[in-house]
């Protein structure tokens, strides 16, 4: 089909039955798939910095290119991991070995496709194979056309009439729109169907057709000689164009049709394997001598455009600090099921003479009226292990500490843990990405903004095997309920992921298993390779407890897990002897 710079056949949430259209904002598969084949090849690498529900990832692995995506949701990569690794595709035939064996799988070598003549006047006009063919056929058309004149000569003038007659009422009943070609030919014999009043530069009074006046298929009424000369006819015409378009077809360069791949047969194809990397920016201070007053003087002192540049930064912290302390207040903190908290007083400990990492400390509305202090992470950074650390010390006297941030170190789940005080109960609460302000007048204003939502860490039990090996089982995500009082864990068919590290050495988290506990997805592609496909290993894939494995150097496990809404968290635990 021709493409203009108006591709209306692309929206609409036109989405194939295999991946429809899930939200609102998602591209639809067939845009991409057209930017793709029309720009790239196969192997070729694809980056698509706004991830999303990974379209352009999906759409890259079907049509085998390699691809980067990139986005700062974490709820939008665990959508896309979990669309791409339970997604089936069909297996292209590719051009590398012999004719496209199946051995060679290389995308980059190319695929083999479909492929068309592309016909231009320059190859007809320059064809020399196509004189014998002509030179064949034309005194056998010549032949043919002669006896249909004279067929069409024995026909009476009152047929010719009564012709004329069935096309004019057509004409007068459906309108003039509604005559065809093929119904003048038909119905108007010649020389009737000549226009006295056009120049022609053939005899205009000839009383039979010319080859190119000949109709292509005959009237019931026409006497039987007349209707046998002229299927005779077109039958050699039809042969001698089958031979013309056959020569045109074999001498014109070949076009590939990069959209039409060669399908394997009886072959599902997955996806190859990805890798899910998050690059944290680093911590960026507020302060790099703590929440301090600047008054005028320091300027007088040291008037430099340093110390200029530093107490920018120092009221930038400042408000920033003010900003988040309003927002905490006004919206309270979201726990899971709904479950929320106000406060009853908050104040910012800016300003005071206590010297401490904590931001700001409140009161729990309620009958408890529990105390609790309160920490925010930095606006362009995470809230680290070493924050996590310091702010647990500085807050034994308090009964709840709270930290707010746009992001988590997966260690700082780990101090948590390992921090753990009977007497403090700690959360960590995501704040919403549009509460940056950064991201001024984007907020969106509602009753229940829900900006400070509280995710809490993993159910894990860890346990020796007959062989001597260590086995570890999800029970799901440790959860406090603040109405209650209590903490409870969710079910662990409610994680979309979660990894283990074997041998943790409480720095770097290294996957060396991986368990996708979303059953649904599963079964479906699982259902798509029918025989092909392994029980046990589906079982295990999806399950909640590990594969056995030794213990580590270092004896220490680690388990992230990834919840529905993207939100990572991690335990650590010694292998005890």
């Amino acid at each position: 089909m021709a493409l203009t710079n108006l591709w209306n056949d692309t929206g609409g949430g036109i989405q194939s039955r295999s991946d429809p259209k899930v939200y609102v904002v998602q591209t639809t598969n067939k845009l991409i798939e057209r930017c793709m084949l029309m720009t790239t090849n196969p192997g070729d690498l694809v980056l698509d910095p706004t991830c999303g529900s990974g379209t352009t990832a999906y759409v890259a692995e079907q049509w085998g290119r390699r691809w980067i995506t990139i986005d700062t949701s974490r709820v939008a990569l665990s959508i896309a991991r979990q669309r791409i690794l339970t997604a089936k595709f069909d297996h292209y035939r590719t051009a590398a070995g012999p004719q496209g064996a199946l051995g060679a799988e290389n995308p980059g070598s190319g695929f083999k496709y479909k492929t068309v003549p592309h016909i231009t006047l320059k190859s007809i006009a320059q064809n020399t194979n196509l004189d014998p063919i002509f030179t064949k056929h034309e005194p056998v058309l010549a032949a043919k056309l002669k006896v249909a004149n004279d067929a069409l000569a024995a026909v009476p003038a009152s047929l010719r009439a009564t012709l004329k007659a069935r096309l004019d009422e057509k004409q007068k009943a459906e309108g003039k729109r509604s005559i065809t070609d093929a119904d003048r030919r038909r119905w108007i014999l010649p020389p009737d169907n000549r226009d006295p009043k056009e120049k022609w530069t053939v005899d205009a009074k000839f009383a039979g057709w010319y080859d190119w006046e000949v109709p292509f298929d005959t009237d019931p009424d026409w006497p039987k000689p007349l209707q046998e000369a002229v299927t005779a006819y077109r039958a050699a015409w039809r042969a001698k164009m089958d031979e013309v378009n056959a020569c045109i077809a074999a001498n014109a360069d070949q076009e590939e049709l990069v959209d039409q791949p060669e399908i394997v047969k009886g072959v599902v194809r997955v996806s190859g394997p990805f890798t899910v990397e998050g690059v944290i920016p680093e911590e960026l201070a507020m302060s790099e001598e703590g929440l301090v007053d600047l008054t005028p003087n320091e300027f007088e002192e040291d008037p430099s455009d340093d110390a200029l540049s530093a107490a920018v930064e120092d009221r930038d912290a400042h408000a920033y600090l003010d900003t988040m302390i309003g927002h905490l207040k006004r919206d309270g903190v979201l726990f899971p099921n709904n479950k929320k908290r106000s406060f009853s007083a908050i104040s910012s400990l800016r300003g005071t003479d206590r010297v401490t990492p904590l931001h700001a400390e409140g009161v729990w509305e309620g009958d408890d009226a529990a105390t609790v202090a309160i920490v925010f992470g930095p606006q362009y950074g995470p809230i680290t292990a070493l924050q996590v650390e310091q702010c647990i010390r500085a807050s034994r006297r308090y009964e709840h500490l709270v930290f707010a941030g746009f992001a988590f170190d997966p260690e700082a789940s780990a101090i948590r843990d390992e921090n753990a005080h009977p007497d403090l109960k700690i959360h960590f609460a995501h704040i919403r990405p549009d509460l940056n302000p950064s991201m001024d007048g984007l907020l969106k204003d509602t009753s229940n903004s829900q900006l400070f939502t509280v995710f809490g860490s993993p159910d894990i039990q860890v346990a020796t095997t007959a062989e001597g090996e260590w086995q570890v089982e999800l029970h799901g995500v440790d959860i406090y309920d603040p109405v209650n009082n209590v903490v409870r864990s969710t079910k662990s068919e409610k994680v979309a992921a979660w990894f283990l590290d074997t041998d943790f050495d409480g720095r770097c988290f290294c996957a060396c298993q991986a368990f996708f506990p979303d059953r649904d997805a599963w079964g479906k592609i699982a259902k798509a390779l029918g025989s092909g496909a392994d029980p046990e290993a589906f079982a295990a894939f999806k399950g909640t407890v590990s594969l056995p494995f030794p213990a580590g150097s270092h004896r220490a496990i680690a388990v992230k897990v990834v919840d529905p809404r993207g939100n990572e968290v991690m335990a650590v635990r010694k292998l005890d002897a």
